[in-house]
């Protein structure tokens, strides 16, 4: 294939945030307006121009660019907030733009002076980022094949890239390659560029419409204004690894949230109680009570840590070094547990409180489960329980790359 799939790009007009306050305002706003079609767009597997555009133009993909080249700079507590919100709301859109913050990131960290003016310049006029960065069928997922090399001026890139969540959407991707030395480089490439090929490939049971399919970079040219040395984001302390799981972590807590959410509705209005509870309504078996309230408690404790997380990644981001960033690293490692784990308890858990009529294709509550089983899959937690564990038993700090 060598053609890109269509979708219409249209110039951004984005609103300017100003603080934390308003973030969190234009948050709740903006999240109202998705909630309301979100189960019909997955199950359609279509997000229409306007919503896409709506969302990007609110501003909320601006946030985090530092206040000394006019963005908000909001914290990393509550980007994680706001991501949560966009998130319990359609968590496929929520998840559209936790790229596109990193990349902000991997521009504040590697950028030259001029590179941040001008990437940070677009990203407040609305444009959105997306990644071409992993790979699929390698032998672990920093088996990059795709290449950097010279060509005339500039550079040349050649691979094929998956899981490249918003490029359906993007105005610009961002793409991983080796050069010629092995290391990572980052290439921020214009959509519409030639060699630049979006695939509209992503059939995933959850996420559905996350367009997190192929790319190709088929004699990709690249000037050399547009490259970022990402290799760098590790050979000194820096919050990109945290700074990443943070973001992740807040779509798994607003899944969460909206299964629980359509789970209190359901009970009240449709479900029915046991016959052993000798009550009229199910929201008045003690059962069914006590699952709900457990799920509530957890749910507030997964939100707790993760906004406690991003507190931690606020303390250390102005001076960090091996210990404020070991600190936040394992901060976002409990955080994600919690956030894992409780939105694949509260989807499932919505079938077994509502009972078999929550189960009909008409409400669509099994996406739910779907996106938290799919968005879960990022990174094993399981790895997240060892970094806690090794810190205490060993006092072994968190390894440092994007997944920590």
């Amino acid at each position: 294939m060598s053609e890109s799939a269509v979708y219409p790009i249209n110039p951004p007009t984005a609103h300017r945030i100003a603080d934390d306050a308003e973030a969190l305002r234009v948050a709740a706003q903006v999240a109202a307006v998705l909630q309301e079609h979100a189960a019909e767009r997955d199950r359609n597997r279509e997000v229409p121009a306007e919503i896409v555009d709506l969302y990007s133009n609110s501003g909320l993909w601006g946030i985090t660019v530092p206040k000394e080249y006019g963005g908000a700079q909001v914290s990393c507590a509550v980007l994680a907030q706001v991501i949560a919100i966009i998130s319990a709301a359609d968590p496929s859109l929520g998840q559209i733009p936790q790229n596109h913050y990193c990349l902000l990131e991997d521009i504040r960290l590697q950028g030259t002076l001029a590179q941040q003016a001008h990437f940070f310049e677009l990203a407040l006029q609305g444009h959105r980022f997306a990644n071409a960065l992993s790979e699929t069928g390698g032998k672990n997922v920093q088996d990059i094949q795709a290449t950097l090399r010279r060509y005339g001026d500039g550079f040349v890139i050649n691979g094929r890239k998956g899981y490249c969540t918003g490029s359906l959407y993007a105005h610009w991707l961002a793409v991983l390659a080796l050069d010629e030395e092995q290391k990572g480089q980052l290439a921020f490439v214009e959509r519409g560029t030639k060699g630049l090929v979006i695939i509209d490939d992503w059939d995933s049971i959850g996420q559905r419409t996350t367009s997190s399919g192929t790319v190709l970079a088929q004699d990709l040219q690249v000037a050399p204004f547009n490259l970022f040395p990402t290799y760098r984001s590790y050979e000194n302390p820096t919050l990109a690894g945290p700074f990443a799981q943070l973001t992740t972590a807040a779509i798994d807590a607003g899944i969460a949230r909206a299964a629980l959410r359509d789970t209190v509705e359901f009970v009240r209005q449709f479900a029915r109680p046991w016959i052993d509870a000798g009550v009229d309504k199910a929201s008045e078996d003690p059962l069914t009570i006590i699952q709900i309230g457990a799920l509530e408690i957890r749910l507030e404790a997964a939100e707790a840590l993760l906004e406690r997380a991003g507190w931690a990644l606020d303390a250390a981001r102005p001076a960090p070094d091996e210990d404020n960033v070991a600190l936040a690293s394992l901060a976002v490692a409990k955080a994600k547990v919690l956030t894992t784990e409780i939105a694949i308890e509260a989807s499932n858990k919505l079938f077994e409180l509502g009972g078999t009529r929550s189960t009909l294709k008409k409400h669509n509550f099994d996406r739910h489960w779907r996106n938290a089983r799919v968005h879960t899959l990022h990174d094993p937690v399981r790895w997240k329980y060892h970094v806690v564990g090794n810190w205490l038993l060993n006092g072994v700090k968190p390894p440092r790359h994007d997944w920590s």
